[in-house]
């Protein structure tokens, strides 16, 4: 076994391995740019080198900086984790000629597989079912377009070396293909080092289902069930978990006996990924193809770890070593659920927008996952598991994945794992930017997640005119007014004992006119008696179970049958994040943050004599949604534009996000110039 290993990677995944070295005794070296300077993993390591500036390209990316990292330190082997130099063919053979171990599979496995053009070619020739397209070269945008009329729309354009959902296009007409192609090869260029684009027909309502492989240097492969990924955006996946709901047991025999083969083609060991897409329209499952084989290590890969109980970073580093795996297909089980969910840096408020930025306040639900080596230790505390590699005061840099954490949940049925996403996002406290856990206790509370009809144009559909929060029921009001009424007593209580604070009332009131809502148009207004004995909502008793000092910042709340046994358990419990406002609190839970105006009763009807702040008119102006730079702008002073027509093209997250009008107007004057950083909600061009 190793004695000591080098992590070629950063953030959550870095700390992840790590975490493992150290449960085996094995010693671990990181390596870290710039802005990682004071980043957890750098500290968790037994040793650290600097290589370079924060941009991938000038540390993370570079081979030379990193092999010389692992003589420097006398590191035995390489782990790279996901991304970065994870598929990197080249990278692998340089480490071979300095006699440096490789955790991952083969390097002839690498360059058959981790190219998509090749990939394809190979599993064609293997038998295996295969998306129709075009895997040659493609010489320019009108050989593109003439690809693409042949296939049929939609089409999809993916950067050969691409991942992670990068360097990728939907084109449905051959105006996105012009207006897309020579972006995805950007894209490929920038992100991967590749600017090749394949094309290949796009499986309308389809569910992305992925086969986990584990494989030794024996000729032993086994496959560890499968992941149901549809949930994604732009091509990220966004949920993960393992069963799919879809997937019955034979067809996962015959998608992982498929993959096995596939995977002993190329002599792989190591952990490894296939991809599958299946047709939505065939309830059978039969209708499934090989998408891509990612060979290394996946992000959601602790869903399996999940419901197998299998190590996947020791195995990859004890097959690395030489050694056998422990088990045989038959070994692997299914046991239980277990979802994950991805918290990002980005603000689904605004159109899933990057958000990057300093973390005030970060508090997850339970410590983050410290791989003990306990029973069960892999499904984290209770269930629930957070993986992360950020901290409070840190920042989430424009330089890398917005990810913030991974969380994971694990319960007996695919309800109970649900559930407890719900109540450990409500836990999740994260200040300072934008981030999307309202939208994931959305996704997790919906009724069509719970039914597991699943495609990967499940965000889309559901979600057409972008994200505004999750509904609140009535009951979900009727706590929130409840909870408002305590917390109003109980600040005016403590602020009667302050000197001249409430003008010397002997007691604190107990009536208020509550309004949920930003505006009076859609809210709802709520009336809130708080008595010695009783609490009432809107004429009726609620009974709810809190404690709640002036000041704190979540409170839970425990909602109960009205005249229930002492002993009886509660119909809901909410766990709900405070924050003050002028004439209130905004209450976040399941899903959405909700505007509380709390006034005394007596004087409540004098708000109707306050004017409301009307907003600002923004369709005058196209304003950065998001920190990033200016890459190209598509119209001039004076120029007349239609609704949908490119007006900027904005890169942010190694991302290209091209700004359309919303209406027929005239550019009036520009602010910004080609290559110029741009900060949030900056005025890029004037409209009239």
């Amino acid at each position: 076994m190793f004695k000591k290993i080098l992590i070629a990677n950063r953030g959550e995944i870095a700390c992840r391995v790590i975490k493992t070295a150290r449960r085996m005794g094995i010693q671990t070296v990181a390596v870290y740019s710039d802005a990682d300077a004071r980043a957890p993993f750098v500290r968790m390591a037994d040793e650290a080198v600097h290589i370079g500036p924060a941009p991938a390209a000038e540390s993370y990316l570079i081979a030379d900086k990193i092999i010389e990292a692992a003589k420097q330190t006398g590191a035995e082997a390489v782990h790279p984790g996901y991304g970065f130099l994870s598929e990197r063919a080249s990278f692998v053979e340089a480490l071979e000629a300095e006699n440096i171990a490789f955790i991952g599979p083969p390097v002839n496995a690498i360059a058959a597989m981790g190219d998509k053009i090749e990939s394809k070619k190979l599993a064609k020739e293997a038998g295996v079912n295969v998306v129709p397209g075009f895997v040659g070269e493609i010489r320019d945008t009108d050989h593109a377009v003439e690809i693409s009329n042949d296939i049929g729309y939609p089409v999809m354009m993916k950067a050969s070396a691409g991942g992670g959902g990068k360097g990728m296009r939907l084109a449905w007409s051959e105006k996105d293909v012009r207006e897309g192609f020579e972006a995805t090869k950007r894209e490929g260029l920038n992100s991967f080092g590749d600017d090749r684009v394949f094309i290949e027909k796009f499986i309308e309502n389809p569910r992305h289902i992925e086969i986990q492989i584990l494989g030794d240097k024996h000729g032993n492969v086994i496959y560890l069930n499968e992941r149901e990924c549809s949930i994604q955006r732009r091509h990220q996946k966004v949920v993960e978990e393992a069963p799919s709901p879809f997937v019955t047991p034979k067809m996962r025999k015959a998608m992982g006996e498929q993959c096995v083969a596939l995977s002993k083609a190329v002599n792989y060991h190591s952990a490894g990924t296939v991809e599958l897409i299946v047709s939505g329209a065939d309830p059978t499952g039969e209708s499934f193809y090989f998408l891509e084989m990612n060979t290394r290590l996946q992000v959601e890969h602790p869903v399996t770890e999940a419901i197998t109980g299998v190590d996947l970073v020791e195995q990859m580093i004890r097959v690395a070593a030489g050694e056998k795996l422990p088990m045989t297909q038959d070994d692997v089980k299914i046991d239980g659920w277990a979802i994950e969910n991805r918290v990002y840096a980005e603000d689904p408020y605004r159109g899933f927008l990057p958000s990057t930025g300093r973390l005030v306040r970060y508090q997850p639900p339970v410590e983050p996952w410290a791989d003990d080596g306990a029973e069960n230790g892999r499904r984290g505390v209770a269930g629930i598991r957070v993986d992360d590699g950020v901290f409070e005061g840190g920042e989430v840099s424009m330089f890398y994945d917005p990810m913030i954490a991974k969380l994971v949940t694990w319960g007996e049925t695919r309800d109970e794992a649900a559930d407890l996403q719900v109540a450990a996002l409500d836990a999740f406290r994260i200040e300072g930017l934008g981030h999307n856990v309202d939208f994931l206790s959305a996704i997790m509370q919906h009724p069509r997640f719970r039914s597991g009809e699943l495609t990967t144009g499940f965000i889309a559909e559901e979600y057409p005119e972008g994200f505004e929060g999750a509904p609140a029921d009535e009951r979900l009001r009727g706590v929130l007014a409840a909870v408002g009424g305590v917390i109003a007593t109980a600040d005016a209580d403590r602020a009667r004992r302050i000197d001249q604070q409430l003008d010397g009332q002997e007691y604190a009131p107990g009536d208020w006119t509550i309004r949920i809502g930003e505006r009076e148009e859609g809210s709802t207004t709520h009336e809130i008696v708080l008595g010695e004995d009783a609490l009432i909502v809107d004429g009726e008793p609620v009974t709810i179970e809190m404690q709640y000092t002036p000041g704190e910042s979540m409170v839970d709340v425990a909602l109960y049958d009205n005249g229930a046994d002492e002993d009886a358990e509660p119909l809901e419990v909410y766990t709900i994040q405070l924050k003050p406002t002028r004439t209130g609190y905004k209450m976040t839970t399941r899903g959405a943050t909700h505007s509380l105006r709390i006034l005394q009763s007596r004087i409540a009807h004098l708000a109707g004599h306050m004017i409301e702040k009307t907003p600002p008119d923004l369709s005058k102006m196209l304003i950065c949604p998001m920190p990033g730079l200016l890459v190209k702008l598509h119209v001039a002073e004076g120029e007349e534009v239609q609704p949908g027509q490119p007006l900027a093209t904005v890169e942010a997250m190694k991302m290209e996000n091209i700004l359309r009008a919303e209406k027929q107007a005239t550019v009036g004057t520009i602010n910004a110039a080609e290559g110029d950083s741009l900060a949030v909600d900056e005025v890029i061009l004037e409209l009239e």
